[in-house]
């Protein structure tokens, strides 16, 4: 829709240009010439409107009132000069220019100190207490019942270009692609719909970055958010950084009962082991258990002795016996 907005734009300002020239110039080529130059002032509108895009109202807020305070302060400075020395009156202009740049420069640099922009922004003062959610974290769907139930403090933002990149896949040609896709879908309208989720749809983009995870990294510096995710590609590059990471399946692993060697446990053994006289059990949170002398008993729901527990950077295994056997150790 905005890129229709944008079209409309540049062709109105060049059929104004076509009917305007004439009044400006009688020359032949003056209509010609007016069209030309429509379209070129809708083009540099529409550069400056994607190059906007990239900052927060808070930024541009800040920005124009620095704007306004140097011009301000360019002029008299300006007009004091012109009443002590004799100058060119381009070298006046070129103060005011210096000075509203200053301003400018000023005003971004220097926007945590100006307190009355701090409702425009984003995010709380405390950056830490805003979550980005990357577009893995989305369409995995476990985030939303994190939410749901209250486990995840501050407010929710999502970036436009996740968004944009949950919606191609949900495009896709690809079945596989296109289900994940649309899942991911599913899955921010539920976190939208949700009493306890504050959720913020972030504009801010990285034109000269190529990858959705460098402008997630970049955005979380920039907010000084936690980076919510279960990439774990992402999760190292964004450490490096110095970005703090939410890691959705460090939560789950955190989750998982606790069992330890000596304790009994109820398990259904479902499938043979790769070792001889192994049964293969999987525990609600799809932790393995390998039941030494299950082999047999696939299909039946057993009381095994837990010998051993295994913690792997897959994640991790149980290893049980039958009670009566032999000790076996792992």
């Amino acid at each position: 829709m905005l890129n229709v907005l944008r079209l409309i734009l540049v062709a109105a300002l060049a059929v104004v240009g076509y009917f305007f020239a004439p009044f400006v110039s009688k020359a032949e080529a003056a209509p010609l010439w007016g069209v030309v130059l429509g379209f070129g002032a809708g083009g540099i509108i529409v550069v400056i409107e994607l190059m906007l895009e990239r900052y927060s109202v808070r930024t541009l807020v800040a920005a124009t009132a620095g704007l306004v305070a140097g011009l301000i302060a360019g002029n008299l400075v300006a007009y004091a000069l012109s009443k002590m020395v004799e100058a060119p009156e381009y070298l006046y202009a070129l103060v005011v220019l210096v000075f509203a740049y200053l301003g400018t420069t000023l005003g971004v640099v220097k926007i945590r100190d100006l307190p009355l922009l701090a409702a425009l922004s984003p995010r709380p003062e405390d950056g830490a207490l805003l979550n980005v959610l990357d577009t893995s974290v989305i369409i995995d769907g476990r985030i939303a019942d994190v939410i749901e139930a209250g486990f995840l403090a501050g407010a929710v933002a999502i970036p436009r270009f996740v968004l944009k990149e949950i919606q191609l896949i949900a495009d896709s040609s690809n079945s596989l692609k296109r289900n994940r896709g649309r899942r991911g879908l599913e899955v921010l309208n539920k976190i939208q719909k949700s009493a306890l989720a504050r959720v913020e749809v972030l504009e801010k983009d990285y034109a000269e970055l190529r990858t959705v995870d460098e402008k997630l990294v970049q955005l979380s510096k920039d907010l000084k958010a936690n980076l919510v995710t279960n990439d774990y590609n992402l999760n190292q590059v964004a450490g490096l950084h110095g970005v703090k990471i939410l890691n959705l399946n460090d939560l789950a692993n955190a989750l998982k009962a606790v069992v330890l060697p000596g304790e009994m446990m109820s398990v259904q053994v479902v499938k043979e082991g790769k070792e001889r006289g192994q049964g293969v059990a999987y525990l609600d949170d799809g932790t393995m258990v390998v039941v030494e002398g299950g082999r047999d008993r696939i299909g039946a729901t057993l009381e095994v002795l837990v010998t051993s527990v295994l913690q792997t950077s897959a994640g991790r295994m149980i290893f049980a016996k039958l009670p009566g056997t032999d000790d076996v150790g792992v």
